[in-house]
C-alpha cells in the first residue's frame, strides 16, 4: 500500500501577542486659555504667533496706569492708617498711667483702648487692600502658567479685555506628551479581566504592560509607543463603552493634538504558548482537531481546544504538546491510524526554492 506524503511542522512554542484595534483622537498634554484677568485696554503683545514659549514668559499687557493708581492710594491709606495707630498707642501709653493713679476714669482708659485697637483694625484692612491692588496691578502683565506652543492672538492691540471685554487673550499648547483618548466595547473590558488585564495600572506580577501603537496620516507607524494611564470604571450608557487613555511621548511633535489615528493596543500576551499554523487546523462540528504523526509515522486524529487567533497562527490550550510533529499540507487524503511519508516543511521550502 502507498503511504500517503505530507508535510509535517514540529510544534513550537512562544509568546503570543493578542491586539485590539480602535479609532483614536490624540490631544495634548496641557491645553492652557490665557486670559485676562483685570479689565483694561490691551497695550502690548510681547511673543511672536504659533512659536514655542517658556513658562513664567510675559505675553501681554494691559494698560496699568489705573491700576497704579489704586496701589499708591491704598498705600497712602496704609500710612495714614499707621499714623492713627502710632497716636491711638501713645494716648493710650498715656492714659494708662493716669487711670492707675486716679487722675484719669475708667471710661477715659476704655475709649482709649477702644481707639487703639480700631486703628490696628483700619491698618490691617489697608494692609489687605493694598495687597489686592498689587495683585491686580500685576495681572496687568499677563505671564504665561506653562512652556509650549502659543496660538494666534485673539484680541488685537487697542482692544478692551477683561471682565466686561474679551478675556481670551490666547492658548498655549504642551505637546511633548500627548494623550490618546479611544473607547473600548464592553465585552473588551470583559475579556481583558478575565485575563487579569488591570488597565491603566502596572502590575508587578506580568512581564509586560497594555502599550499602544498609533498611526500617522500616511498610515505608517509612530515608532514610539505609549502605555495606558487610565480605563474609565464605568460604561457609557449611550454607547455601551467606556474611555480608555494612553500617555505617548511626542519630542518632534509629529503627533498633532485633534487629529485621529487608528489605535492598536496590546491586551494580552500568552506566554510560551503552543501555536499552530491555522492551516493544519481542521474544525468542523465536533469540534476542532488536527493530525499527529507519531514517531513511527503513524497519523494520529487529536482533538484540540483551540486559544486566540493571530494573522495565521493559532493557539493551542490543550491537546498538542511542544516537539510533536503535525501534519499542515495533506491532511485530506488521511484517516486515523494511516501510515505516512512525512516531509519536513523546511524541506518542502527549499525544494520549492531550487525548483524555482
Amino acid at each position: 500500500m502507498i503511504r500517503p506524503t505530507v508535510v509535517t511542522e514540529t510544534v513550537t512554542r512562544g509568546n503570543v501577542e493578542i491586539y485590539g484595534e480602535y479609532v483614536g483622537r490624540i490631544r495634548a498634554h496641557q491645553f492652557v486659555e490665557i486670559r485676562a484677568r483685570v479689565e483694561g485696554y490691551l497695550e502690548n503683545m510681547l511673543f511672536e504667533e504659533g512659536t514655542y514659549i517658556n513658562k513664567g514668559q510675559v505675553l501681554f499687557v494691559v494698560d496699568p496706569q489705573l491700576y497704579k493708581a489704586r496701589v499708591d492710594k491704598a498705600a497712602a491709606q496704609l500710612q495714614k492708617d499707621k499714623a492713627m495707630a502710632l497716636k491711638a498707642k501713645r494716648d493710650l501709653d498715656r492714659i494708662r498711667p493716669l487711670f492707675e493713679q486716679n487722675a484719669a476714669s475708667q471710661l477715659d482708659l476704655d475709649n482709649a483702648i477702644a481707639s487703639y485697637e480700631s486703628a490696628n483694625a483700619a491698618v490691617a484692612m489697608s494692609e489687605a487692600d493694598l495687597k489686592q491692588a498689587e495683585m491686580a496691578l500685576g495681572y496687568t502683565t499677563v505671564r504665561s502658567p506653562i512652556a509650549g506652543h502659543i496660538s494666534e492672538r485673539h484680541v488685537d492691540i487697542g482692544t478692551l479685555v477683561g471682565p466686561g471685554g474679551k478675556s481670551l487673550l490666547a492658548t498655549v499648547v504642551k505637546s511633548d506628551t500627548v494623550r490618546v483618548d479611544f473607547s473600548m466595547t464592553a465585552l473588551d473590558y470583559l475579556r481583558s479581566k478575565e485575563r487579569n488585564v488591570n488597565l491603566g495600572h502596572r502590575d508587578s506580577t506580568r512581564t509586560w504592560d497594555p502599550y499602544i501603537t498609533v498611526t500617522l496620516a500616511d498610515n505608517s507607524y509612530y515608532p514610539i509607543k505609549g502605555l495606558v494611564d487610565f480605563a474609565d470604571p464605568q460604561v457609557d450608557p449611550q454607547t455601551g463603552t467606556f474611555s480608555v487613555r494612553a500617555e505617548m511621548p511626542n519630542p518632534d511633535h509629529i503627533l498633532l493634538p485633534g487629529q485621529y489615528t487608528k489605535v492598536r493596543l496590546l491586551l494580552d500576551v500568552h506566554e510560551q504558548a503552543i501555536v499552530v499554523p491555522s492551516k493544519a487546523v481542521i474544525i468542523e462540528k465536533g469540534g476542532a482537531y488536527i493530525y499527529v504523526v507519531r514517531g513511527d509515522d503513524v497519523a494520529e486524529k487529536r482533538f484540540i481546544e483551540l486559544g486566540p487567533q493571530m494573522e495565521n497562527k493559532m493557539v493551542v490550550e490543550r491537546g498538542l504538546a511542544y516537539g510533536e510533529q503535525i501534519v499542515v499540507e495533506g491532511y485530506r487524503k488521511l484517516t486515523p491510524g494511516m501510515q505516512v511519508t512525512v516531509v519536513d516543511a523546511w524541506e518542502e521550502e527549499n525544494d520549492n526554492l531550487q525548483n524555482d
